[in-house]
C-alpha cells in the first residue's frame, strides 16, 4: 500500500481516538458549563440545562451522540438515529455563547486566524530561511555571529513581549499604524510582525544549523571540484537537504499558527479561534473546546502528510527508496 492512502486511512481512526480522549480530558476538569453564570442558577434551572444539552445522560451515551452513532425513540416510539454528531459534520451547540453554534463560531474566526497565521508564516520562512542561509555561510566571519546573535535574541522576546513595543512605539508614539482590531490591512501589520518575528529567529536557527551540516558533507567537496558556482551549489544541492529541520518544524508551527495565537489575539482584539479556545475552556465550553481541538488536529494531520510529500520530493533516498 502506498505511504499516502496508508496515512490517509489512519486518519479516521486516529481523530475518533482524539476526539474520545479530549472529550473524558474536559469533563474530568473540575467544575462545570454552568458555574460561571452572572446569576447562581436555582437548581431547578440547572437540571433544565443540563436536560437540554443532554450533559444527564451517562458519559457513554454523551460521547455517542456526540459521535453520531447513539440510537434514541422519537416522539412516536420509532427508534432513529440522534441528530448531529461528527460523522455528520456538526459539532454541536456552544454551551456559553448560547444560541450559537460551534460550527458558526468557527466559521466566524477560523479566516480571521487563517489570514494572521498564513501572514505570520509567510514572514517568519521569507525572512528566517534566507538570514539562516547567510549566517551559515558566514559563520567564520563577524557577520555571520551577529546574525546568528539577532536570531538567538529574537527568539529570546516573545510575542507577549514584543507586541506592546510595538505598539508603544509604532501605535501611540509614531501614530504609523493602529493599536488594534481587524478592519483594514493596516491593522494586520503590528500583530503579524509580533507573531512571525519570533518564529523567523526560530526558522533561521534551524535553517543555519541544517545548512552548515550539509556544508561539511563529502558531496559538497565534490561539487565544488566540479566546478560548479557557489550560488548553484546553494541552491541545487544544499538547500534541499539542508531545509529538512524547517519542514519538520513548519508543519507543526503553521498549524498552530492557523489556529490563531491566544496572546497575540488577546493584545491586538483579534476575533480568532485563540480567544474562543482559551475562553471555552475556562468556562468548560465543552462542545467548543471539543470542536477546536479536532479543528487542530486535522490541520496538523494534513500539514504533517504534506511534510512528508515535500521530504520525499526532496531527498531521492526517500523518493526511490
Amino acid at each position: 500500500m502506498h505511504p499516502v492512502i496508508k496515512r490517509l486511512a489512519m486518519t479516521i481512526p486516529l481523530l475518533l481516538v482524539i476526539s474520545s480522549c479530549a472529550f473524558v480530558l474536559i469533563r474530568l476538569a473540575p467544575g462545570g458549563p454552568f458555574d460561571r453564570e452572572r446569576a447562581p442558577a436555582s437548581p431547578e434551572i440547572e437540571r433544565a440545562l443540563r436536560a437540554r444539552y443532554h450533559l444527564d445522560e451517562p458519559l457513554w451515551s454523551q460521547y455517542l451522540r456526540y459521535v453520531g452513532l447513539l440510537w434514541e425513540r422519537d416522539a412516536e416510539g420509532r427508534w432513529r438515529w440522534a441528530a448531529g454528531g461528527l460523522l455528520k459534520g456538526d459539532f454541536g451547540p456552544s454551551l456559553k455563547y448560547r444560541n450559537h453554534t460551534v460550527n458558526d463560531l468557527i466559521a466566524q474566526a477560523l479566516p480571521v486566524s487563517l489570514t494572521l497565521g498564513g501572514i505570520a508564516f509567510g514572514l517568519a520562512m521569507g525572512l528566517g530561511i534566507p538570514w539562516g542561509v547567510w549566517t551559515a555561510t558566514r559563520r567564520h566571519r563577524w557577520s555571520g555571529f551577529w546574525g546568528g546573535f539577532v536570531a538567538l535574541g529574537l527568539i529570546c522576546v516573545p510575542a507577549l513581549v514584543l507586541g506592546p513595543l510595538l505598539i508603544l512605539v509604532f501605535a501611540l508614539k509614531l501614530r504609523w499604524l493602529p493599536v488594534a482590531l481587524w478592519e483594514s490591512p493596516g491593522h494586520a501589520v503590528l500583530p503579524t510582525v509580533a507573531l512571525g518575528l519570533f518564529f523567523a529567529g526560530r526558522v533561521a536557527r534551524l535553517m543555519h544549523e541544517g545548512m552548515r551540516e550539509t556544508l561539511q558533507a563529502e558531496f559538497m567537496v565534490t561539487a565544488r571540484a566540479k566546478g560548479l558556482s557557489e550560488a548553484r551549489i546553494l541552491i541545487r544541492h544544499a538547500l534541499p537537504l539542508a531545509i529538512r529541520p524547517v519542514l519538520s518544524y513548519g508543519g507543526p508551527l503553521l498549524a498552530d499558527l492557523l489556529t490563531g495565537s491566544f496572546v497575540v489575539e488577546n493584545l491586538f482584539q483579534i476575533p480568532g479561534i485563540g480567544v474562543f479556545m482559551v475562553n471555552s475552556t475556562l468556562s468548560r465550553d465543552y462542545p467548543m473546546v471539543l470542536g477546536l481541538v479536532l479543528l487542530y488536529a486535522v490541520i496538523l494531520i494534513v500539514l504533517n502528510l504534506l511534510v512528508d510529500l515535500l521530504y520525499r520530493w526532496l531527498d531521492p533516498r526517500l523518493r526511490h527508496g
